[in-house]
């Protein structure tokens, strides 16, 4: 296996990496209401645990308002209750049989402990990515001693792993910037 091989092996792993961040900053609200704010809520009914999404439908009739619509009327105070319990700013009113969250706008202080965990989730991103070169380059380095791949091949495939690293390091940064302009609109 030459280090192409390596190299190309670990590709997927880092666009892993973009989904799994993609996926964590979904679910952080801004200033519009989005169906990835509650659907993975967990919520405790009949002794076993589902997402939300499992036990009701999630509509936005307006930009800032969520509301959810249990299957089933013996949903609601389970899903109630776990809304309330998971940190999302909002608290849900129920109207009949509709559970409507209303968000309010961010304020300065939230808008700041947001971009904290923006940038925590997007170290955590960049220091996968970077264990994940490292594995790669000490398997190259490990090929090289046992004299499988050449020198020449060891240096290119370096200069490679270090231009893939930089191309998802940038795809990081990219995500970043478009979730805080949705914080700030």
């Amino acid at each position: 296996m030459d280090y192409k091989e390596i190299i190309k092996r670990i590709r997927p792993e880092m666009d892993k990496v973009i989904g799994f961040l993609e996926r964590e900053f979904a679910k952080i609200r801004t200033g519009r209401a989005s169906p990835s704010l509650v659907e993975d809520i967990v919520v405790e009914c009949f002794g076993q645990r589902f997402p939300l999404k499992q036990l009701a439908v999630i509509s936005l009739p307006e930009s800032r308002q969520i509301v959810i619509q249990p299957w089933d009327k013996s949903y609601i105070e389970p899903i109630e209750k776990a809304i309330s319990q998971s940190g999302i700013g909002a608290s849900p009113i129920v109207v009949q049989e509709i559970i409507r969250i209303s968000l309010p706008p961010l304020s300065d202080d939230y808008r700041k402990s947001l971009f904290r965990v923006l940038s925590e989730k997007q170290e955590e991103a960049r220091k996968t990515i970077r264990r994940w070169r490292e594995e790669s380059w000490e398997e190259i380095q490990e090929k090289f001693k046992r004299k499988e791949i050449r020198e020449d091949d060891k240096f290119r495939a370096k200069d490679e792993l270090q231009e893939l690293v930089d191309e998802y390091q940038e795809k990081i940064e990219e995500i970043g910037e478009r979730k805080k302009k949705e914080i700030e609109a």
